[in-house]
């Protein structure tokens, strides 16, 4: 048995097809299904039904596995282990950003991150949370950022920061004339949502208080992007909600756009997220740190905001 059979049954769980686990590790088809014939063999059981398409773990593969992907983590730490005690960071880190964070959160840390740290590639990629929580626990990703709290013990929460929520009105909406709005004043009806999938819909449906069946606009538009609702709400006379990182660089016309709440501001909790037996520890600490220092003082705590859940409560 060795650690590149048991990455090959981990990548062909993960792709549940052999050419496609195949060039996930760089082999060729027939290697990769000599290898998992051998380490089957070695053992005296089936890891995968093949009769199934497509192909399936057996009951004793699913637990075989699970064991394998726990050595391979365990076995990243040893090279950890000897990059701890070098002066300078080096290795690779895959980090996964939601698309409501990704695009305004990255500019803020990354030059100065490579800098520090030459010898560092970063692979950063946008992902939906269940997606980066699902390559964090097949060891696809590093790390991830995306909102807080989540329902699974099996991720280690780092809470970074916590952005408030802001309405962004047209000049043409009956709300625009509010210098402040309140809850009451955001149904499903005249607010732009992301769409389904995305946490920060939900965020937004729960601070609305909304039911989402109802919907009487004449025009329906589903988009991952914050940007593309705020031109939305620019040209349909609408509003929507963006995070405090969303405003940092609007252009000072779009800014007489922005109104608060009233009487409690809404936030969302921005964390970075490893797996429970997350290597890297060093590396990851460093980008927290980087991270933290490109965020102002009073994003850093929460105080008496009131923090948004990420599941839809009706």
């Amino acid at each position: 048995m060795t650690l590149s059979q048991l990455k090959y049954i981990v990548a062909l769980d993960t792709e549940r097809n052999f050419l496609k686990a195949a060039r996930k590790c760089f082999i060729t088809q027939p290697a990769l299904t000599i290898q998992v014939q051998h380490l089957e063999d070695e053992l005296g059981v089936k890891i995968f039904d093949r009769s199934k398409k497509p192909l399936i773990p057996t009951e004793i593969g699913e637990q075989i596995i699970e064991q394998a992907k726990y050595v391979l983590q365990e076995s990243e730490k040893i090279p950890e282990l000897v990059r701890s005690f070098q002066k300078d960071i080096s290795g690779e880190l895959r980090l996964g950003i939601i698309p409501t964070i990704a695009p305004y959160l990255v500019p803020l840390f990354i030059n100065t991150f490579l800098k520090k740290h030459p010898k560092v590639h970063v692979s950063i990629t946008e992902k939906l949370t269940e997606q980066i929580i699902e390559q964090l626990k097949s060891n696809d990703l590093d790390a991830g950022i995306f909102v807080t709290p989540w329902p699974d013990k099996s991720i280690h929460i780092m809470p970074l920061f916590y952005e408030e929520f802001y309405t962004y009105i047209s000049p043409e909406h009956p709300l625009f004339s509010k210098e402040a709005l309140d809850f009451a004043d955001l149904t499903v009806e005249n607010v732009w949502l992301l769409d389904e999938g995305n946490c920060f819909r939900n965020q937004v449906i729960n601070i609305c208080h909304a039911d989402t069946s109802q919907d009487s606009s004449s025009l329906s538009y589903q988009s991952g992007s914050i940007e593309s609702l705020k031109k939305i709400v620019e040209s349909r006379a609408g509003l929507t909600l963006i995070p405090e990182l969303a405003i940092r660089n609007l252009p000072k016309r779009n800014q007489t756009y922005l109104r608060p709440f009233r009487f409690s501001t809404p936030v969302r909790q921005v964390s970075l997220v490893t797996s429970r037996s997350f290597v890297k520890k060093r590396l990851i600490d460093r980008l927290k740190e980087e991270i933290l220092d490109h965020i102002p003082d009073k994003m850093r705590n929460l105080d008496n905001r009131e923090l948004v859940s990420v599941e839809i409560h009706n």
